[in-house]
């Protein structure tokens, strides 16, 4: 069973999440609002986003349904939200390692899990933000819209009536370890090409060569050799 509400307003969906699932027993409960106020990023980073606008959504679904690991479940909600993206955008979309997406070289969203305990039961508690009909981002900002990308508008209740039903349905059954593994490096930003890093304060040029089951990137540097660094370890400059 699927729960879906509607906020005016709030801080931060992920944190609203959790008064309803003081009183639903569902399988998956969602929480979505077009105006956070306080969004929440990974890593204590925060998403600003145009009140109107955009999109933040939360869906909980029970931890004991699955047996993949968190590492693996995280990979597999990017697949799904990319491939979600991509089937809209008519185009294809990539996932920056975490846990960005990206069409045409823009963030267009960010996703932030985590697993929390609620009435007895352990949750895995999946944020996203997502730029729908913002038009205006910062001048250094890699940020980009479903309307700036693609030109066209979209209802904001009616994608996420879609994406909360895509979502459940293909969490309802989860392909293997290795297979996960494979499609999210597939789908890997910038993947086998020269791009450049920031490590310890220093540029360089480097190759993304994959993600691994553990989380964290491999990148062969030009100066350092192949390496593998987990989040805020390595910086993509693009």
């Amino acid at each position: 069973m699927s729960q879906l509400f509607y906020l005016n307003e709030c801080s931060s969906t992920n944190d609203e999440i959790s008064k309803f699932l003081l009183y639903e027993d569902s399988d998956f409960t969602t929480v979505y609002t077009f105006n956070q106020t306080k969004g929440r990023g990974q890593y204590g980073n925060t998403w600003s986003s145009m009140a109107e606008k955009n999109l933040a959504y939360t869906l909980a679904v029970k931890a004991e349904k699955f047996t993949v690991s968190d590492v693996m479940f995280n990979y597999y909600t990017a697949i799904i939200i990319s491939d979600f993206l991509a089937n809209l955008a008519e185009s294809k979309v990539k996932i920056k390692w975490p846990n960005d997406i990206i069409l045409r070289n823009k963030k267009i969203a960010g996703i932030l899990i985590e697993k929390k305990k609620f009435n007895l039961n352990n949750y895995f508690i999946i944020g996203a933000g997502f730029n729908i009909l913002q038009e205006t981002f910062d001048k250094i900002s890699n940020a980009g819209s479903l309307l700036t990308l693609t030109g066209r508008s979209f209802d904001l209740h009616n994608l996420t009536a879609q994406l909360n039903e895509f979502l459940t349905e293909k969490l309802k059954f989860l392909p293997s370890e290795n297979t996960i593994l494979n499609l999210f490096n597939q789908n890997l930003f910038r993947k086998d090409e020269i791009s450049v890093f920031e490590k310890d304060e220093k540029r360089q040029n480097g190759i993304i060569r994959k993600a691994d089951e553990k989380g964290e990137l491999w990148v062969e540097l030009e100066d350092d050799g192949l390496q593998s660094f987990y989040h805020k370890e390595i910086k993509l400059l693009y």
